[in-house]
Formats: C-alpha cells, structure tokens, sequence
C-alpha cells in the first residue's frame, strides 16, 4: 500500500504572519487528501530524524546550531525564521524522508513524505531559503549507507534551484542529482555548466528554465534529457524534490505550470520502473499546492503511459551538455 508521511509537528513550526512557507500549507494538503478519502495511502506517523542520519550530511556543530536556535526562536536570515516548535518539525520533515526511503527500499512502490520545513536549500553547515535540515540528502544518503541502496537518482523541479542538494553530492557519483528550475531567479545557482565536480563530474544535471516556462519545458526536459540519463544510470531509489511553486498560480515563481502537469510529470517518473518517493518543498498559493499534490498521488497510483513532449531548442541545448557524459541522451537525439 502506498504510504504517507506526516507529523503533527509540521503545524509548529511557526514563520510569523505573512509568511508563504506556512503550516497552512500541510492544512490545505490534507483537507484535499481528506476530501478525496487519502487516494488509497496509509497514512503514517513520521518518526525523528536520529542524529547519526543527520550528522551524515550535516556536521554535528550545525546541528546543534538548528536546535538552539529554535529554542531562542531566532532567525537565521529573513527568509529563514524559527520558533520553538522549529525543532521537532525539522527533525520530523528529515526523519519522514528517511521513513520513506526505508519504506520504498523495503518493496512499496510509491509514497510521499509531506512534512515541513521544507530542506532542499540547506547545505551542510547552512540555513537558507526556508530550509534548516536537508530532508531529501539525508534520505539519499540513509538510503546509501543503511538501506543497501548503490545509486540514488534525485529529481528537483521545484520553481527555485535545489542548491543544498546540488552541494551536498556535488562530487559524488552514488547521486544522480537532476534538477529544473527558473534562472535567473533566487537563489541564482544551477547554471547548465554545472555539471559536478572530481568523482562526480556528470553527475549533477542542472537544467534552467526561462521564466514563463510551463509543461511543454519541464516535460520535454524530462523526457528527452532527464530520464534517459537516469535509466543508464540505473538507481535503486528515485526522491523527487516536489515543489509545486512553478505552478501558474504560485505568487513566488514565475512559471506556467498547470495543476494537470504535475501529475503528467509523476507519470513520466514513473516510466523508470523504479520505487519513487516524493519529498515535499515548496508551493505557496494553498488551492493550486493541494490541487497539484493530490493529482501527483492520484497520477502515481494510477500508473497511466505520460504523452511526449516537444524537444526544443532548450532541450537541444541542454542535451549537447548532458550527452557528453550520458550517452543515453546523445542517442535519444
């Protein structure tokens, strides 16, 4: 049965009036899920992220810095504010990933861990961007160390560039880090030249996207460049960065994505043939969040074959750079 990761903690960790990364976020998602009688997931409990899956991406003096800062209530910058519910939500949003990667290691084909504060900013020894703990690295690496998992693919399509993650395995070539997203845009990195470094040089697909991009953009992405690299590099687990603040509606992004795209995007993910976990980021206008979370979960139990997409100039440009190290994408030219 396809589980579902959650923690009352999520709606404790407090941003402070006007906030868009707020704990109506998890209240719209789930009045949704709610509303459509949880499309068949169990729902679970998440558990607590344990120090040892923390400090294997964080060091143990950082971690120590989220926790007291929490406790004081401060903020790490603008963007980043905490409260002393900050804590256990941000533990409970890292140990609901690494549920979700046990869980899918295990034989589940598909889930999602939707907890917040949100991770993919957070780079090993910094908070940024709404993010404190790197949920979907720490997964990704629990998975490598304690799961028997060999390679790990993580897929970010979130509006904004997963810089923590892109960080955090830039040269490792157990992750196959993909990740779409506005440029130029916040947080300004995630150029198509960053490809990875030493060990893992090819290993990172960076692939911006003009502002104005909508599903013909991401999917042809996808289709073209992403996934015929991810099937030669053949992973173990998928974790999917899910972010749906690249929909239309958002009021952060700038792009035109539909809520239907989304589930057209599971549905790409899933031709892989691999187990796919979600791991929620951003999206910040409630109806089109719980309105592009729910067709996700829907198009995931589903299963239905995903159209093809155009290929394009932006595709073609980004093939040129990630078919020097993929061959895959080369051929599918």
């Amino acid at each position: 049965m396809p589980v579902y990761f959650e923690h009352p903690a999520s709606l404790e960790h407090d941003t402070g009036r006007g906030h868009p990364e707020r704990a109506d976020r998890i209240r719209a998602i789930e009045a949704e899920l709610d509303r459509r009688g949880w499309l068949g997931f169990e729902r679970r409990e998440a558990p607590a992220a344990t120090p040892e899956q923390l400090h294997a991406v964080h060091p143990p003096e950082y971690v120590d810095l989220v926790r007291e800062t929490a406790a004081r209530g401060a903020a790490f910058d603008l963007d980043t504010p905490t409260s002393p519910g900050t804590w256990e939500a941000a533990v409970r949003a890292a140990g609901g990933a690494c549920a979700l990667a046990e869980t899918l290691m295990a034989g589940e084909r598909v889930g999602f861990s939707a907890l917040r504060p949100p991770g993919h900013h957070a780079e090993p020894a910094r908070a940024m961007g709404f993010c404190m703990l790197a949920n979907i690295s720490i997964a990704a690496r629990h998975a490598l160390d304690s799961l028997g998992a060999e390679r790990v693919f993580v897929l970010d399509w979130d509006v904004h560039h997963g810089n923590g993650t892109n960080a955090i395995f830039h040269g490792s070539p157990e992750v196959l880090f993909a990740s779409l997203h506005q440029f130029p845009f916040w947080p300004g990195s995630g150029p198509l030249s960053d490809v990875g470094s030493d060990a893992g040089e090819g290993y990172s697909i960076n692939l911006p996207v003009p502002g104005g991009s909508g599903e013909d953009v991401f999917c042809g992405l996808v289709e073209h460049v992403v996934l015929p690299a991810a099937r030669e590099f053949d992973p173990d687990l998928v974790l999917v960065s899910a972010g749906f603040d690249a929909h239309r509606d958002d009021p952060v992004g700038g792009c035109t994505l539909e809520t239907s795209s989304y589930a057209e995007l599971a549905r790409q993910v899933l031709t892989l043939g691999k187990p796919v976990g979600y791991v929620l980021e951003g999206g910040y206008d409630l109806d089109a969040l719980a309105a592009s979370v729910a067709a996700s979960t829907e198009a995931l139990l589903e299963g239905a074959a995903p159209r093809s997409h155009p290929r394009g100039e932006l595709v073609d440009r980004a093939a040129a750079v990630v078919g020097e190290r993929w061959a895959a994408v080369s051929s599918s030219a």
